[in-house]
């Protein structure tokens, strides 16, 4: 390996070895090792050496399945050739002589084009389809000097939050391709997160965590693995007076517009069943997504959901244990669906998304404040309307109602006939 200067830059030079003739056309290299200090050329050339070897490799290799590492092996061709890896929408904005001169160094002297090199050399290599999950596994990898100096303890309390976030993300869009991340994927997050803190009483900093944590993870791994991504990821934290907008659908828009006939034909069927059985009770996503057939109560006096916790799931609070009665449309739903819902029974997170992403693209919400949660706070509004009482309408939304309970509120019996006078009917579409 020999150094050479050119005019007041150190070089390195250094003859190609034979293996290497099918894909590299030079006798020897010269590569610019950017410095007037021999002493530093002479530590960086073994590394520069080692990149040019890798490319080399990697195009005897030809290409790989893997996104990640064609991507990685696009690089060292680049690099063998003395260029830094660009997408070719960053090339536009090089000046003519560069361009040219990554043309010319795909010229064999016999006068062929190295197809071999092209792809890395003109920026065309197809992103790598990286998963969310995956860009957390790459995450580990590419900041270890985020951790460097930390316990254990210290270790574990700084992966953790960024797990949670990842995970709930998953959860609520589902484990895509990072590339094809839309904004309309984060803003159903942000929903899921609003949604959260109007019913479990949180502040917008558990749901600012998340959000934050899960732009940090994919940010860095877009920039630190060149991914060249345009990531959506702005305006999504919360302030601090931020919660869920209370805002209900209202009866005409649900009859006219939910109900229309073939309205809500391209969403899935358990979906589309949790969202109409919604109507008339008013239950929360989650608590639909866990029933099971001995809780959907058909063949009762009077057909009734049980909502109450199992061994393997557990609802918010005491007072959400509840009997609802079955009326209009929402027994229409169950009598279709008497055994639940099993595609979201260990997946309720994932159904909000689902919902909000369906009828946000179909022109069904209502404004852009509503939610699928805003059907919730209708049926609660329709019971206020309705003049029912107090306690009934406190017990069938599963809250508090704030003072020592007597009695049964009247019973299963006469809340199905109060609810009977304020349910919309139609048929399960």
């Amino acid at each position: 390996m020999q150094l050479m200067m050119r005019g007041k830059t150190w070089h390195l030079r250094r003859r190609v070895p034979a293996r290497f003739a099918s894909v590299e056309p030079r006798r020897e290299v010269w590569v610019s090792l950017k410095t007037d200090s021999r002493q530093q050329a002479a530590k960086k050339a073994p590394a520069v050496w080692d990149s040019l070897v890798a490319g080399w490799e990697a195009q005897l290799a030809g290409r790989s399945e893997d996104g990640v590492a064609r991507l990685e092996v696009a690089k060292a061709i680049a690099a063998s050739h003395g260029l830094s890896y660009k997408p070719a929408r960053d090339l536009e904005d090089l000046p003519l002589e560069e361009l040219l001169a990554r043309v010319e160094v795909l010229q064999r002297r016999d006068g062929t084009v190295n197809t071999v090199a092209a792809p890395a050399v003109l920026g065309t290599v197809e992103a790598p389809s990286m998963t969310v999950s995956e860009a957390l596994t790459e995450y580990w990898v590419l900041t270890p000097d985020r951790i460097r100096g930390k316990s254990a303890d210290q270790t574990r309390r700084w992966e953790n939050p960024r797990k949670k976030a990842i995970r709930n993300f998953i959860d609520v869009v589902g484990d895509r391709p990072i590339a094809a991340l839309t904004r309309a994927d984060f803003l159903d997050f942000r929903s899921w997160w609003l949604e959260r803190i109007a019913e479990e009483n949180l502040t917008p900093n558990s749901a600012n965590k998340d959000l934050i944590h899960l732009a940090d993870v994919l940010r860095t791994v877009d920039e630190l693995k060149g991914l060249d991504l345009d990531l959506p990821l702005h305006k999504l934290t919360l302030k601090e007076g931020d919660k869920a907008e209370r805002v209900p659908f209202s009866d005409n828009w649900i009859r006219e517009k939910l109900l229309a006939d073939g309205t809500l034909a391209g969403m899935n069927d358990e979906a589309r069943a949790i969202l109409v059985g919604m109507i008339n009770t008013g239950y929360r996503p989650s608590e639909a997504a866990g029933l099971t057939a001995d809780r959907i109560r058909l063949d009762h006096e009077v057909p009734h959901l049980v909502i109450a916790a199992d061994p393997t799931r557990q609802i918010k609070n005491r007072t959400s244990r509840r009997e609802i009665p079955l009326t209009g449309v929402s027994l229409e739903v169950f009598r279709a669906f008497p055994s639940g819902f099993p595609r979201y029974r260990e997946k309720p997170a994932s159904l909000s998304g689902t919902v909000n992403s369906y009828l946000r693209e179909n022109g069904l919400m209502e404004s852009d404040q509503h939610v699928m949660y805003s059907l919730r706070h209708s049926f609660e509004d329709r019971m206020l309307r309705g003049r029912i009482d107090e306690r009934i309408r406190r017990e069938l939304m599963g809250h508090s109602l704030g003072r020592q309970k007597y009695g049964q509120g009247g019973g299963l019996a006469f809340k199905a006939g109060e609810l009977a006078r304020i349910a919309i009917e139609g048929a399960f579409p």
